[in-house]
């Protein structure tokens, strides 16, 4: 992965946090979190 696409897409990211939060006001990025938190932990079953 380039710098540039790292950038890209790390912008990407960034403002649908922030849409999500400023604009929607829905709980989506807090929903993602918490299944990723619960995926880590799944995966950590088969390490």
């Amino acid at each position: 992965m380039t710098d540039r696409l790292a950038l890209v897409l790390g912008g990407l990211v960034l403002g649908l946090i922030v849409l999500d939060l400023g604009v929607l006001h829905t709980g989506a990025t807090l929903f993602l979190a918490r299944k990723f938190a619960d995926l880590v932990e799944y995966l950590s079953f088969w390490r």
